[in-house]
């Protein structure tokens, strides 16, 4: 792995890593009872996520141009394989810093709540004494979430089985379409556009069919009509179909690809 493929594999890192603490974002909201304020803070980390992706595509477009332009006909592939393995990785890891997170998130919405002020609260987080206190709210993941993973987790399996599709194809958006214009560099302008396809149907999913459910289930939550482990049971199978839609990207990679090729051809 050469320098250039190892920062974009931080990049998507960072990227995915960022996507999965937003489950612990619901978490924290739910505890502090500050569902807004929680997703507003969010937001900060939101920004260096699409900071992360605004990266990220230019550098791996730079590298499909050198490819072509030096007639590299092997090796490309392998490159998607890392980028996806790495998305994997950071979701896996995402998923054992929820509990931490979603401590440290409670305690800065409950900062903010009180001074109101961005600035201070990442003054204080930074610099007086917020990073000692990491040892405190430091905790893995229960174990009886999984191993009660079966009992009532109050989302139905469709739901899940659309979060694997919908992560799955998220994922692959702009990889699919970059790997596309590398196999037809003659139509790769078209090939990277239909990235925008891709990832209109994932996010079709997930507006129309995840986040109702979640966001009805949140408010029943801070209504007192669902209980928090069974909220916690529900973000913990969302997690796991997210880690499931990474891996399925890895197989869905190349299919995704020769279709928005030949999509590119047909148009």
């Amino acid at each position: 792995m050469d320098v250039h493929l190892a920062i974009l594999c931080i990049l998507t890192f960072v990227i995915h890593l960022i996507g999965t603490l937003a489950y612990a974002v619901r978490i924290a909201g739910v505890r502090t009872r500050r569902i807004a304020v929680s997703f507003a803070l969010f937001n900060i980390l939101v920004l260096i996520s699409r900071t992360s992706n605004s990266f990220q595509g230019p550098f791996l477009a730079k590298r499909i141009e050198q490819n072509i332009h030096h007639g590299v006909a092997h090796g490309l592939l392998g490159d998607f394989r890392w980028l996806l393995l790495s998305a994997t990785l950071a979701t896996a890891f995402g998923a054992f810093l929820i509990p931490t997170f979603q401590r440290i998130f409670s305690r800065a919405v409950q900062h903010f709540q009180v001074n109101r002020s961005i600035p201070q609260l990442l003054m204080r987080g930074l610099f007086k004494g917020g990073l000692t206190q990491l040892k405190d709210v430091a905790s893995l993941p229960a174990s009886t979430n999984v191993t009660q993973m079966r009992v009532g987790h109050g989302l139905s399996y469709w739901v899940i089985l659309l979060n694997v599709a919908a992560v799955a194809l998220w994922t692959i958006g702009v990889f699919a379409s970059l790997y596309a214009g590398y196999l037809n560099p003659e139509l790769r302008v078209t090939s990277s556009t239909l990235s925008s396809v891709v990832n209109g149907m994932a996010t079709i999913i997930m507006f129309v069919f995840i986040d109702p459910p979640m966001s009805v289930m949140t408010d029943d939550v801070v209504e007192g009509k669902v209980s928090e482990p069974q909220f916690r049971k529900a973000i913990v199978w969302l997690v796991g179909s997210r880690i499931a839609g990474t891996l399925l990207a890895q197989a869905l990679l190349v299919p995704a690809a020769l279709f928005i090729a030949f999509v590119a051809r047909s148009m």
